[in-house]
């Protein structure tokens, strides 16, 4: 069983730092024996992964791994913190597709080599380098993900399980990626469309699936490992999607002094979400016409961010969008109370519920 500290999301947040940390500065001794040019490359991902971020999906995964009964161990801790590598190369690939130039207050991956390109007066183009380099950092922390997943030091008889669970969850992710951008190329959108995009794209690559990956990691036995996921899908699917939901109401009228984003980064970037989608069905034609006209404009001024934000808001969308976080949330926490999860998770996995659903990150 996990003693108190065990069972202390902060704890083990700071167990997952040390092994990010520890496993970059590992690889970074490795880049640099390739080439001294990979020494900026190295710093980028380490900078990236290390200076900001929740931990949410280790921490989903590592609360499942003790809801299917598991005991601590560095080595699911190193498994779990995997995860968060698999989350860092999303992030990088979703600036560069989204055109984002920044993450977490700090120019995105793509942003700061095109800034290093501009300053080392490089030959070729700035913005080309930078878009390149994006994509291979990307791809590198992908690969880290796998890396760091089969260093872990995990027991033999599980990891064909977790390795099962971590292909389904990258497959998703992946689909979900790609039904986003398809998405922001049709003609009209729905409200269903959109929460299966937020379904697939963020909820339960973000909290089902880590959830799976940690009781995957905890046992064996099949019949135990079925009914504790079963239970596990009905908290992370519900929380899951109110969590993508709370990202959609950050990206509309988060401060950028907490979200570490410009003022209204979803409206500049055209972003087709559930929240757009809900206040378009409620918009009268007159503010359907305005909002298309400023929706997507990558030059958008504060002015035409608070005409948006108005029309929103009139539409009653973001009054909906919060009671359907409230509902959705509630339903998670409420499947919690069921002896198939270990005591030792459930008062966690409540207390993330909240944390993922409130947050302003």
């Amino acid at each position: 069983m996990a003693n108190e500290k065990n069972a202390d999301p902060a704890a083990i947040r700071q167990l997952i730092e040390g092994e990010l940390a520890t496993f970059l500065s590992a690889q970074k001794k490795y880049l640099e024996s390739i080439g001294s040019e990979l020494t900026q490359a190295s710093d980028a991902l380490s900078s990236f992964l290390l200076e900001g971020g929740k931990r949410f999906r280790p921490l989903f995964a590592y609360f499942g791994f003790l809801s299917a009964g598991g005991s601590h161990s560095p080595e699911v801790i190193r498994a779990c913190s995997s995860l968060e590598l698999l989350q860092a190369c999303a992030l990088i690939h979703d600036d560069l597709m989204d055109g984002s130039d920044t993450r977490r207050g700090k120019p995105a991956i793509h942003k700061h080599f095109e800034k290093l390109h501009t300053q080392e007066s490089a030959v070729g183009s700035s913005v080309g380098f930078g878009q390149a380099a994006a994509i291979l950092l990307g791809d590198l922390a992908l690969v880290y993900s796998d890396l760091a997943l089969h260093q872990s030091g995990i027991k033999t008889e599980v990891l064909p399980q977790v390795l099962a669970v971590h292909d389904e969850m990258r497959i998703e992710l992946m689909a979900g990626q790609f039904l986003d951008i398809y998405e922001q190329t049709r003609s009209t959108h729905t409200v269903e469309r959109a929460l299966t995009i937020a379904r697939y794209k963020s909820g339960k690559y973000t909290i089902e699936r880590p959830l799976h990956f940690g009781a995957a990691l905890a046992t064996t036995d099949k019949k135990v490992l079925a009914e504790v996921t079963s239970h596990l899908s009905s908290y992370g699917l519900p929380l899951g999607e109110a969590f993508q939901l709370r990202d959609d109401l950050l990206g509309v009228f988060g401060d950028p002094e907490l979200t570490g984003k410009p003022a209204g980064d979803d409206l500049r970037e055209g972003k087709r979400t559930v929240l757009v989608a809900m206040a378009q069905e409620s918009m009268s034609s007159t503010d359907i016409k305005e909002f298309e006209s400023l929706f997507g404009k990558h030059d958008l001024d504060s002015s035409g961010v608070e005409k948006l934000r108005s029309i929103i808001t009139d539409s009653g969308a973001p009054v909906h969008v919060e009671n359907l976080i409230t509902e959705l949330t509630n339903t998670a926490i409420h499947v919690l109370d069921t002896p198939s999860i270990a005591d030792t998770a459930r008062t966690v996995l409540s207390d993330l519920a909240i944390i993922a659903t409130k947050r302003n990150l």
